[in-house]
């Protein structure tokens, strides 16, 4: 009995450790953004492997999740004679939800275990250690950059995913269901509409949709940059690392989305 309390107050206290170690981590990372050196070269990089490389995976993704839930939605709304509105739930939904987390956990699977495996590699090779010698803080350096372009970048392959997804409703609707494509795009820019607007222009909806991106880009890079930090125990310690960095970000983003989405209720004041 006395064994496991020992292990259990052990392991809280590594745990609390670890998650102030996390806090530190982001918030050295976040310090660097706003004083020299900056290292713009490192950032333009890592925008084109967490960005641009995840852009076709983003893009299959948006087009099939919406071409589903068009799918899905006509064959309960076709019942009741209300098919002429699958372009405002195929809008809502991609543009409030499902584009934003599944944009999200769509580069947490492909880019976090990528980030974490490099920066692991490094830190069993002793390369970090090797940076901290000739006076190169390994933040600055590595975290910074990374966490940077996650936060530029999500935004951006949230607003493809989204406009794929409603590209990949309609086809369903006009090749499928029969659904002229005005009476859809009109469909979703009524759902935009409804949710008010912005400085009378920007839709509040895709607002919600855009903060959300923002958050999720900095979980998944700082995650994955805490565990490739922290990797132990050679090549097998860096496997952990990437495995335990993608199951953290996917669960962080479900976890966050859901008081994201509390927020931006409140915030924006949508639906009330």
């Amino acid at each position: 009995m006395a064994g496991f309390a020992a292990a259990v107050e052990t392991k809280f206290r590594d745990t609390t450790t670890g998650v102030l170690d996390y806090f530190v981590l982001g918030g050295r990372a976040t310090r660097f953004m706003f004083s020299r050196p900056f290292y713009w070269r490192d950032t333009l990089v890592q925008m084109d492997r967490i960005g641009v490389g995840s852009i076709p995976i983003v893009l299959l993704t948006g087009l099939f999740t919406g071409m589903v839930l068009a799918l899905q939605s006509s064959v309960e709304l076709t019942k009741f004679g209300a098919d002429i509105y699958i372009g405002n739930l195929v809008g809502a939904s991609m543009v409030r939800e499902l584009g934003p987390v599944l944009c999200a956990l769509m580069v947490a699977g492909r880019a976090a275990s990528g980030i974490a495996a490099e920066l692991g590699s490094m830190r069993v090779t002793e390369q970090i250690d090797a940076l901290q010698t000739f006076g190169t803080d390994p933040i600055r350096k590595l975290v910074t950059p990374r966490i940077l372009a996650g936060l530029l970048m999500l935004p951006v392959l949230t607003v493809l995913a989204d406009m794929v997804g409603i590209m990949g409703g309609m086809i369903i609707s006009i090749f499928r269901i029969g659904i002229t494509a005005d009476a859809y795009l009109q469909g979703v820019l009524n759902t935009l509409a409804q949710s008010g607007f912005i400085f009378g222009f920007f839709p509040k909806d895709f607002a919600s949709g855009l903060l959300k991106p923002l958050v999720f880009g900095g979980i998944i890079t700082l995650t994955s940059c805490y565990y490739g930090l922290n990797t132990r125990g050679g090549t097998e310690g860096v496997g952990i690392a990437a495995t335990r960095s993608v199951v953290t970000c996917s669960v962080l983003i479900l976890a966050v989305d859901y008081f994201l989405t509390q927020l931006t209720l409140i915030v924006f004041q949508i639906g009330s």
